[in-house]
């Protein structure tokens, strides 16, 4: 096994797979120091304020002089990142030949959409029903978890005085976890005096079927749990009547999500789920790809995948508006609770690892289009 690896030939640094001492010989050079695992070591001398280039492209610049053997870090790198920037639209069309028709087994559910799992889903209005929704999880679970592959809530801390955009955006998440085709059914579970109460909730939610969603207000019912467990009885029923079918792999919609980035998952993980959706873009299905952070510094790559300069400004706003909101977040007091996300754009690692998100996703030239085009 090799104890190192260039990534790119272009590349000015290379990774340590294993830890390596001072003194010995790396791709022609000598280690002036201990390189960690994961970590980088100059490959050339690289003088100050000049990229530091890895995966081919600049991830940062030496805020002093690097001599060849040298660990490349923190302590003299920094990022190239600034604040909002104008973008050119520079297409790199993608050539993916299709040589055999693909197909998964899913649930095809009513509005089309299609599901990978056939669950019934408890979703809170307000997080103070968190414990009740936790109960007749466990109960329902017991009693009907037979009938389809799982029953299962999502407790949260939000819907009770939330205000403006942040009240907004919990109730477009819940309505979206409501439509999410790998539930069968969904019980929405409301205390009846929270901000985000029934009425106001399917405002957000539009048209649905009263099959498959059914509401359960506490305040409204003498026993919560024998009325909670009256409707799941409904919904487990109504949800097992979906069975597997063949259907065409254009269907498929996977979510990128980072587990946990380190110093390997670079040139681990990551290219092996952009390779992942290359493959399933091929055949026209969809990738989404999330954490906006994490594709600054080599969003442009991104964005000249996008299929048309329309989607290409969707990226651009992406960007740009994710840096004003975070700005705005971290930078004076606000109403507002900034997501994980956001806060986590302020922290060191943010600026030491920009460019982790693209490398899961950027090959396939619709990744980015579905991530920026679907609510």
């Amino acid at each position: 096994m090799s104890r190192l690896i260039r990534i790119n030939p272009r590349d000015n640094v290379a990774v340590a797979l294993q830890p390596l001492k001072a003194g010995e010989e790396a791709l022609g050079v000598t280690l002036r120091e201990d390189i960690p695992a994961g970590h980088k070591f100059a490959l050339c001398d690289i003088a100050e304020n000049e990229n530091v280039v890895k995966y081919g492209f600049p991830i940062g610049h030496a805020t002093q002089p690097i001599l060849a053997g040298s660990w490349v870090h923190t302590h003299n790198v920094k990022t190239n990142l600034s604040g909002l920037l104008e973008y050119g639209y520079h297409p790199h069309p993608c050539a993916m030949p299709v040589d055999r028709k693909a197909t998964f087994e899913g649930y095809v559910r009513e509005d089309g959409r299609v599901g990978i799992r056939n669950e019934v889903w408890i979703v809170n209005t307000v997080g103070c029903v968190n414990g009740t929704a936790k109960t007749l999880e466990r109960m329902a679970q017991a009693a009907y978890g037979d009938r389809v592959d799982g029953i299962h809530c999502f407790v949260h801390p939000y819907g009770c005085s939330q205000l403006g955009e942040d009240h907004r955006n919990t109730q477009k998440l819940l309505a979206s976890m409501v439509r999410h085709p790998n539930a069968g059914a969904v019980l929405v579970l409301s205390l009846g005096c929270e901000n985000n109460n029934v009425n106001e909730f399917k405002k957000v939610l539009g048209d649905y079927n009263p099959e498959r969603v059914k509401f359960l207000v506490t305040q409204d019912v003498e026993d919560e749990i024998e009325a909670g467990m009256r409707l799941l009885d409904e919904l487990t029923a109504y949800a097992s009547a979906f069975k597997r079918q063949t259907v065409d792999a254009s269907e498929l919609v996977i979510g990128l999500k980072c587990g946990g980035s380190d110093g390997l998952s670079g040139i681990t993980a990551n290219p092996l789920l952009g390779c992942t959706s290359d493959l399933l873009a091929r055949h026209g299905g969809t990738t989404l790809l999330t954490e906006v952070p994490e594709m600054f510094g080599a969003e442009t790559i991104l964005m000249d995948r996008c299929k048309d300069e329309a989607t290409f400004r969707k990226a651009v706003d992406l960007i740009n508006n994710f840096k004003l909101n975070t700005s705005s977040a971290t930078g004076r007091r606000s109403t507002k609770i900034p997501p994980p996300a956001t806060r986590r754009a302020s922290s060191p690692r943010w600026k030491t690892n920009p460019s982790a998100a693209p490398r899961r996703a950027a090959r396939p030239r619709c990744a980015m289009c579905s991530a920026i085009a679907s609510p």
